[in-house]
């Protein structure tokens, strides 16, 4: 139901086609139709090539062929051409989709209008131009008041960059919202995928304690820690599926069975690495919200420190973790103060500022996917706190502050 969802929301925010290895179109959503002119009639059989507009070189479908020929996903913005000879600006993802054999079996396009702000860049152009113009003849013509034609200038200028800034920021946020959207269906298509599995492992873990006669205490003990890590595998998976969704009440839960949740996650992966964690939180720390997304963000913390360990060649690999409340007397506002440090080299300044970003890594790209920390800082935001990072004398330390509003008052 929710997959129906998510297409339905691709399908009627974005202008989407379909076309054959040969670029026959096979289909055209309404949106395509809407800003095309086109009928499906008169779209669906003809080549992609009539939305194509003269202007566009031809050395840019050939490079674009070439990229998606080679199984390549192709990306940018490309001018077309309406029914009805009105250019039309696209910014474009083209993707080939695979067969069982990997062969291309056919090219689907995702494309958002961003017209509208192509054409106000360059009216602003033109705006700045006449500008430029204007000054140079009243410069000639008033000599006399040269000071203050510079200050207008400038003033007028500023004013440009703002609104050419303010643009650039409307377009980046359409495409961070497009993406968004798309992780969000590629999560609910792994959610899918990997429930079936975990509900398998389960059932063949209870047939394995069955068959067992007299099981022994280290069976029991290694029975009864699979199934909390296939219970918190499933956990995290709901988690993630409904990451960008407001489904699931807010809860009363213990920072430190959060805390615990995600040391039971990565308990064998740090002991296989030899990493020692050290945790240090109060018993009677309480927060408000989802007790999953709190384990996730240890999760996280947790897995870049392990990463750095090994990118840095660290021998002795320590992480403290240390919790407690604190009071703002001012305010009278209690806080909850989370540290998670470790002895991993640190991070450099150049790129801390970026930390936080969407798709930002460090990471080679079969690590790290740039959105860990991301996802932290999107968490912390819903518990109204906040999140930052400075470096130590050999490692990072990140500091959480969340508000706890009388949470806490026992």
């Amino acid at each position: 139901m929710k997959l129906r969802q998510y297409q339905r929301a691709i399908d009627e925010s974005n202008i989407v086609s379909k076309t054959d290895i040969n670029g026959v179109i096979t289909f055209v959503n309404d949106e395509f139709c809407k800003i095309s002119g086109y009928t499906k009639e008169e779209l669906i059989g003809s080549p992609h090539s009539i939305v194509r507009h003269p202007d566009v070189p031809a050395e840019y479908f050939k490079r674009l062929w070439e990229t998606i020929l080679n199984k390549k996903i192709h990306k940018g913005l490309i001018k077309n051409r309406t029914k009805d000879g009105k250019a039309v600006y696209l910014n474009t993802t083209i993707i080939p989709i695979l067969d069982d054999n990997n062969e291309i079996e056919e090219f689907v396009a995702i494309r958002y209008d961003i017209t509208e702000m192509i054409e106000l860049n360059e009216r602003l152009m033109r705006a700045q131009n006449d500008l430029r113009d204007l000054n140079s003849l009243l410069w000639q013509k008033v000599s006399g008041k040269t000071k203050k034609l510079v200050e207008l200038n400038r003033e007028l200028e500023e004013r440009v960059a703002i609104e050419v800034a303010k643009n650039e920021e409307k377009s980046k946020l359409m495409f961070q919202q497009s993406r968004l959207a798309n992780m969000g269906e590629m999560l609910a298509n792994i959610s899918h995928q990997w429930r079936q599995p975990l509900n398998e492992l389960s059932i063949n873990l209870y047939k394995l304690k069955q068959s067992t006669k007299e099981p022994s205490s280290q069976f029991i003990e290694i029975y009864e820690h699979s199934k909390a890590v296939i219970k918190g595998m499933s956990s995290i998976i709901d988690n993630f599926r409904n990451f960008f969704t407001n489904n699931g009440d807010d809860e009363r839960f213990s920072l430190k069975d959060a805390a615990q949740d995600a040391i039971l996650m990565l308990e064998n992966t740090f002991k296989n690495a030899s990493i020692k964690l050290k945790i240090d939180i109060d018993d009677n720390i309480y927060i408000v919200g989802r007790q999953n997304e709190m384990a996730q963000i240890f999760i996280n913390l947790f897995s870049n420190s392990k990463d750095a360990f090994f990118q840095h060649n660290i021998k002795d690999k320590r992480v403290n973790v240390r919790a407690y409340i604190q009071n703002d007397t001012n305010k009278q506002i209690k806080y909850a103060i989370i540290t998670i440090s470790d002895n991993a080299g640190g991070i450099e300044e150049s790129v801390s500022d970026k930390l936080f970003d969407p798709y930002f890594t460090t990471k080679h790209p079969s690590v790290g996917t740039g959105l860990g920390l991301y996802i932290v800082r999107r968490i912390v935001s819903k518990l109204q706190g906040q999140i930052s990072v400075s470096n130590l004398e050999n490692g990072a330390c990140f500091e959480i502050k969340i508000p706890l509003n009388g949470e806490n008052d026992e």
